[in-house]
């Protein structure tokens, strides 16, 4: 009896579609620019929703809705799969996100919690980032589905984004603000800090000299770049290996705004001018 040999399974073909990475605003640009430079040959296509900045002061229902608008956007620009690079959009408007999609959606929150449970030795950790953001408790029930016996302090700081945006990184003012927004925090004998704002790392070097050098202090990008590694290329096929990176920039309003403050941000990722959209 001859049998015949099992078919080779052939390889998926390369997908050049760009990977769609959205925010508020500039914050989810430290997202952008950690994928970017994880997947140098992967192109992406950035939606800041600049008209409707911040997130962060907007009711749960709102972000929803904010959320699932501003994917929509990407979707009709063809992407191949979603970051919600955005604490806020991630806390309150993933769940509702994914119902609406059939694309793969990562966030920020989940990657961030298992870094900062790698990072921790004592089981001691504490979060900051938007008022939305600490009153959601995204952050505490992730971090207590992953480790029930985790201890969480927690503490809005909403005034660290405008210190970002207007790069006041070193400026005696914002170290005064930051001391002064983190103090509740060192009380708690924390041994790893969450930057739960995708603005907070641009202070990270701030931050870290407030909260001291035994502070591990965790930003999501990397771990979100992990989570998208893993889904390549099963879920997320990748493009040609040796494709040329493109980035393109959108917004909902303020673009020149948006590039002077993105320059900053991006750290020698290109970027000439962002385009304006309606949603």
């Amino acid at each position: 009896m001859i049998i015949d040999p099992p078919l080779a399974r052939s390889p998926a073909a390369p997908d050049t579609r760009p990977i769609g990475v959205f925010d508020s605003g500039v914050g989810g640009l430290t997202v952008l620019r950690a994928l970017a430079a994880r997947f140098p040959h992967e192109s992406f296509l950035y939606l800041g929703d600049t008209a409707r900045v911040p997130y962060g002061t907007k009711s749960a229902r709102t972000v929803e809705r904010y959320t699932i608008q501003v994917a929509s956007v990407l979707e009709a620009h063809e992407v191949k799969a979603l970051v919600v690079a955005c604490n806020t959009a991630s806390a309150l408007g993933l769940a509702a996100l994914r119902a609406h999609t059939a694309l793969p959606a990562l966030g920020v929150i989940q990657p961030g919690c298992r870094a900062a449970l790698s990072a921790t030795r004592s089981g001691r950790i504490g979060v900051i980032g938007t008022r939305t953001t600490i009153a959601s408790g995204a952050y505490r029930h992730s971090l207590f589905l992953m480790q029930p016996k985790v201890t969480v302090a927690d503490a809005p700081c909403p005034l660290f984004v405008p210190l970002a945006e207007e790069g006041w990184t070193d400026h005696p003012a914002s170290h005064l603000i930051i001391e002064e927004s983190l103090a509740p925090l060192k009380q708690h004998d924390i041994d790893a800090l969450i930057l739960g704002c995708t603005h907070y790392p641009v202070l990270k070097q701030a931050i870290g000299k407030v909260m001291g050098p035994e502070i591990a202090l965790v930003d999501s990008a990397h771990a979100v770049a992990d989570d998208l590694a893993d889904l390549m290329p099963e879920v997320v096929r990748p493009t040609f290996e040796d494709a040329q990176q493109q980035l393109r920039y959108l917004v909902t309003d303020e673009a020149d705004r948006f590039t002077e403050v993105a320059r900053r941000f991006l750290h020698g990722f290109p970027i000439e001018r962002a385009e304006m959209v309606d949603l």
